[in-house]
């Protein structure tokens, strides 16, 4: 049409599918973006690419095609256009090679119709799936969004990554996982399943995990314990992930890996594959109880609130006091732990008043 300039084929490609240079600066992405530095961290690692234009659209929803070319940066993997196994992914299409590769290495799957749709936008539901598949993340959180039920795929990967410290879904106990994802969002959730500092921000609100970025040193009857958050892929053939690694000092032999979960009903912390130490029970209130009925644990109780707790590292005003009742038939004489907003458990006294656990540094 005239007076219309028309964009070349390789333009087009470029709108579509997001395959130019990576751009410094994006004119669109201001600081002030509440992704701004996961979409950066990812631009310097060259995973998001920008626009011809110079713009990231950081709001716009990402196509299946698109997950899978950043997929495929992050992975590495040959971007070389080839023919794929989907009957509407030929090769001459942009993505073809990336989403070739991603299919191959198990990442990503097409429809039962034997078709991919690149340009469907992707479902927070479907990258549940694809972020279980693309990180170690072994373990699940024992959680219950109202909108996720049981026969759904993204069930399990959903518990995995909301675990790993992905995601923690909406204040309403929602996920919505048939809510399209944009640019910022799915740069945000690889930005947390590779670097501990972004993990931080997938947290509830008023939470007790820890800063992942630090190290906890606790002292204890056994010795001085150095909490670590670090990426261990496998320990003892098992898959691991990122977990707090415990070691103790002048003690080498002394090694071991802890999960750390929290959703809006529960935090837990306790030995990978194996018990919780540590747990506190969502709406905190004063008489709350749990493990009442088990076996397997001693009930536990929140007996106060709003303590003041001194340690060597500080004196914590709000912390929240948990005590486990005695099991005479477990020669267990009970204690008390007291839990602190971003710190996880500070210290833990027992029954005849011993200290047995008390945060001393943070590095």
């Amino acid at each position: 049409m005239r007076g219309l300039k028309k964009l070349s084929v390789v333009a087009v490609v470029l709108l579509v599918f997001g395959l130019a240079a990576p751009v410094q600066g994006a004119s669109d992405l201001p600081e002030s973006h509440g992704f701004y530095e996961e979409m950066d961290y990812l631009l310097d690692r060259g995973v998001l690419q920008g626009y011809p234009d110079g713009t990231v659209r950081p709001d716009e929803e990402v196509t299946r095609g698109e997950a899978a070319i950043m997929i495929g940066r992050l992975k590495e993997f040959d971007g070389t256009q080839r023919a794929t196994e989907f009957s509407d992914v030929s090769a001459n299409q942009a993505a073809s090679g990336y989403i070739a590769a991603a299919a191959e290495a198990g990442l990503i799957q097409g429809h039962t119709d034997g078709t991919y749709r690149p340009y469907e936008s992707i479902t927070r539901g479907d990258m549940a799936i694809i972020l279980e598949r693309l990180f170690i993340v072994p373990f699940r959180a024992d959680v219950s969004f109202t909108d996720v039920s049981q026969n759904m795929r993204a069930y399990e990967p959903i518990q995995m990554i909301v675990a790993a410290n992905i995601t923690n879904g909406y204040t309403n106990n929602t996920f919505r996982p048939h809510q399209a994802v944009t640019r910022s969002q799915f740069s945000a959730f690889l930005a947390r399943g590779l670097e501990p500092e972004f993990k931080n921000d997938a947290t509830i609100e008023n939470s007790y995990l820890r800063d992942k970025t630090k190290t906890h040193i606790y002292d204890t009857p056994y010795g001085v314990e150095h909490h670590t958050y670090n990426y261990v892929p496998t320990r003892n053939t098992l898959e691991v992930g990122y977990v707090w690694t415990i070691t103790e000092e002048g003690n080498p032999d002394f090694l071991v890996d802890t999960v750390e979960i929290e959703t809006r009903e529960y935090y837990s912390f306790g030995q990978a594959y194996s018990e919780s130490y540590t747990d506190l029970k969502y709406p905190i209130e004063i008489g709350k109880t749990w493990y009442e009925d088990t076996r397997y644990a001693p009930p536990r109780k929140i007996t106060a609130t709003g303590v003041t707790v001194e340690t060597p590292y500080r004196t914590f005003t709000d912390a929240v006091e948990v005590t486990v009742e005695s099991r005479p038939a477990d020669m267990d004489n009970g204690f008390t732990y007291y839990m602190v907003e971003g710190f996880g458990e500070v210290k833990q006294v027992e029954a005849d008043g011993t200290v047995s656990r008390e945060l001393i540094r943070v590095e």
